[in-house]
């Protein structure tokens, strides 16, 4: 599988994925595997950058707006 690069890359595979599954009713068991587990690293992959978004942001709010 291709390394995940970025938030937007993970959720346009994503979005692909998705779309591969409601378009094809008749996905063999193991295609259905593998695209389900690399979506499930996509993900996790992009809970992950939220986070790490979230305490950044929350990090700058402390410095910029410090409270008394």
């Amino acid at each position: 599988m291709a390394k995940i690069k970025s938030y937007t890359q993970a959720a346009d595979e994503l979005e692909s994925i998705l779309a591969f599954l409601e378009s094809n009713e008749d996905v063999s068991m193991d295609v259905m595997e593998a695209k389900v587990k690399r979506a499930s690293e996509l993900i996790a992959f992009c809970q992950k950058k939220l986070h790490e978004l979230d305490e950044d942001l929350l990090a700058q709010e402390k410095e910029n707006f410090p409270r008394e």
